[in-house]
């Protein structure tokens, strides 16, 4: 059979090039959470292919510095696809642009080489068996890649892309795009190949490994993502559990206090007093008797964790009540009660401390069973409204990387027994609601 060697092959089609780079950046959006979704989304999708083709078309036939200044444009025009559809950050659409436009790259240069390869060695160039293999390869590619990267964002959660990742995914496509595309700009570089087989191969195989790279590359920015936020997770709940201890002693304390002005009162009244120090010994009494009852739960991790909340409360004049079956965590790890409710109440009193009018610092603690799951709903009230973000309210502080990790630190507790947190407004209370399976607590 005869082989094609040195032959003169006909650049990428245009529209190829433009298909292949809009299907990269929808491949980037659906692996992320979407703006839109239904018919905006297909309209918005159609509107950027039919752009994305227009402009190929257009610049067809430029060379040189022209063609590279094309080929930006080009990519500016997927930056603007993913960044209007994903419900992302610049520095994150950039990331992904990156990532599609040299997998785009990739999809072209291999489908293109298998056309010309069946067409001028094979003689086959029936036009339904190249439809039918540019479909092939492209879907091949794409599924490929989504599946791939659908898998590595399972958590729904957006990837904050730091400056320095940013920079690194840049250099790699840029590299890969130059070294792949350099022999089709000058033929006379020490990269260069004498034929036109021996360009395609290079592109090709330039094109695979500078997909492989940033696939590589963007595991490990993941990978180093979800490990950071478990380390601080986990610091949470250390955090936790060592001001459940410091607030053991403190209650320890308190206690031994109280019990001493039982007997300092005990002497008073033996004593000969007026009327009004009578009444002052009645009501210390009272508020005595009222601390020893308040919070008795059933379980002394829960009422220790509770009793220093409380006294929290009273300090920043938030009123808090408590409904909770304490024997319904007896089988529950220490750290996981303090992380559950701590987590929870320590955003509930800082909204509450910001709250002007102190007559409506409140917040509701209840824990109870119903039908086999264990129930929490930890309430304070709240007239602000929130946007959400991946099921939880977004913050309002300025580092978005680091804060919002006591309400996942509660999330990763409550999956640990199989159960869920969710959260939401109610008419102006702020609820953190927790189911726990009963069968999961397990003694």
């Amino acid at each position: 059979m005869e082989t094609v060697v040195n032959y003169v092959l006909p650049d990428i089609p245009r529209f190829y090039t433009a298909l292949a780079e809009w299907m990269a950046c929808l491949c980037c959006i659906l692996s992320m959470k979407k703006r839109y979704t239904g018919w905006k989304m297909t309209g918005i999708a159609v509107a950027s292919l039919i752009l994305q083709v227009t402009f190929m078309q257009v610049t067809k036939g430029q060379e040189g510095i022209w063609w590279i200044l094309c080929m930006a444009a080009a990519v500016g025009l997927m930056y603007g696809f993913i960044i209007l559809c994903g419900d992302i950050d610049c520095k994150g659409a950039a990331y992904y642009c990156v990532t599609a436009f040299v997998t785009a790259e990739f999809a072209a240069s291999l489908e293109w080489q298998l056309d010309c390869f069946f067409r001028f060695a094979m003689r086959w160039s029936n036009v339904w068996f190249r439809v039918g293999l540019l479909i092939l390869i492209y879907g091949t590619v794409y599924v490929t890649i989504c599946i791939c990267y659908r898998k590595c964002n399972n958590s729904g959660e957006p990837l904050l892309v730091t400056n320095k990742e940013l920079l690194s995914c840049v250099i790699i496509g840029l590299a890969v795009f130059l070294m792949s595309n350099l022999g089709f700009v000058a033929v006379t570089t020490p990269f260069s190949g004498d034929g036109a087989t021996d360009i395609f191969n290079v592109r090709t195989l330039v094109d695979l490994g500078g997909v492989a790279i940033l696939y590589a590359y963007h595991v490990q920015v993941v990978d180093l993502r979800v490990r950071r936020e478990l380390e601080i997770v986990q610091t949470i709940l250390h955090n936790q559990y060592v001001q459940y201890q410091q607030s053991q002693e403190a209650m320890d304390l308190i206690h031994y206090k109280y019990h001493d002005l039982k007997h300092h009162i005990i002497a008073l009244r033996a004593q000969e007093s007026t009327s009004e120090r009578e009444s002052y010994l009645d009501k210390m009494e009272e508020e005595i008797q009222n601390f020893e009852v308040q919070n008795r739960t059933g379980n002394e991790v829960l009422d220790t964790l509770l009793n220093a909340k409380m006294l929290q409360c009273m300090k920043n004049n938030i009123s808090m009540t408590c409904v909770a079956d304490g024997t319904l965590f007896s089988c529950m790890d220490t750290i996981d009660i303090c992380s559950i409710f701590g987590n929870a109440l320590d955003n509930a009193i800082e909204y509450e401390e910001k709250q002007e009018e102190k007559e409506k610092r409140l917040i509701h603690v209840t824990a109870y069973a119903q039908k086999n799951f264990l129930i929490i709903r930890i309430e304070n009230y709240c007239e602000e409204k929130f946007d959400f973000e991946y099921a939880f309210p977004a913050t309002t502080k300025g580092d978005t990387q680091f804060h919002g990790y006591g309400l996942k630190s509660l999330r990763y507790t409550a999956r640990k027994y199989g159960g869920e947190v969710d959260v939401n407004l109610e008419d102006n209370w702020f609820v953190v609601k927790v189911l726990i399976p009963m069968n999961m607590q397990r003694c």
